[in-house]
């Protein structure tokens, strides 16, 4: 199942697109309110184009270099507007201009310099930048993330920067396997989003769940999963 060939990463996001709308149906959850980000770090151009031909059209890259790469790869080569870039990996001060000026979206906001330094880069010409705040819920100190108490002072700082978009939350929990564990730390995330929605009717994302925790992501409220591994195969880092 794990190969890249075009049947596999075809067969692979129809079988995860199966488990996704079963967990909706499993968890009381409208039909297609999970979206599936399909996390293509590592992988090459020909393995993306063969899950853009499967229909997907969300992709999560975390190196900047590589993602701004394919972004303008796809932009040159691949007449497809309905593409989405998504930013998900931790973000240095000095990698903040490519990233504004290329991403659809940024899942990992932390604080406020880079959440300052994305607006003030963000082209004049693009709509704003889609953001998430990352929240670090497991108090992992190798964790990147916020704290959960100082999440509403960046939420409030990033709602007044007119080329951000504030919409809603992200987090890597801690890794558990069993579900009810992973319940728990989800659960912390969607209780500080659904206090911030009131707040924030626009923040109606929230980026959370993997290949390992996916069903309990999607129980807790999650509306965007991160999938990687289980649609191209183990990455290469070399």
């Amino acid at each position: 199942m794990m190969c890249s060939d075009k049947n596999s990463i075809q067969q692979n996001l129809e079988q995860i697109r199966q488990q996704i709308r079963a967990a909706e149906q499993q968890y009381s959850r409208h039909s297609n309110s999970v979206q599936l980000l399909a996390v293509s770090k590592t992988k090459p151009i020909e393995a993306i184009k063969q899950a853009i031909d499967a229909g997907q059209t969300q992709f999560g890259e975390n190196y900047v270099q590589e993602g701004v790469d394919k972004i303008q790869y796809f932009a040159q080569h691949y007449n497809h507007s309905e593409l989405e870039w998504h930013f998900i990996g931790p973000i240095q001060s000095n990698k903040t201009r490519p990233i504004a000026e290329n991403f659809d979206w940024v899942h990992s906001i932390d604080r406020e310099k880079i959440a300052q330094r994305l607006n003030d880069q963000r082209p004049a010409e693009l709509p704003p930048l889609q953001v998430l705040i990352q929240v670090n819920t497991s108090g992992e100190a190798s964790k990147s993330g916020i704290q959960q108490d100082e999440v509403f002072a960046l939420a409030e700082l990033i709602n007044r920067l007119p080329n951000l978009t504030l919409r809603g939350l992200m987090s890597i929990p801690e890794n558990v396997s069993d579900h009810q564990s992973q319940l728990a730390a989800f659960n912390q995330l969607a209780e500080i989003q659904s206090k911030l929605h009131a707040l924030y009717p626009q923040m109606d994302t929230l980026s959370m769940g993997m290949s390992g925790d996916m069903p309990a992501a999607i129980e807790a409220g999650s509306t965007m999963v991160r999938i990687g591994t289980a649609i191209f195969g183990a990455r290469d880092y070399r």
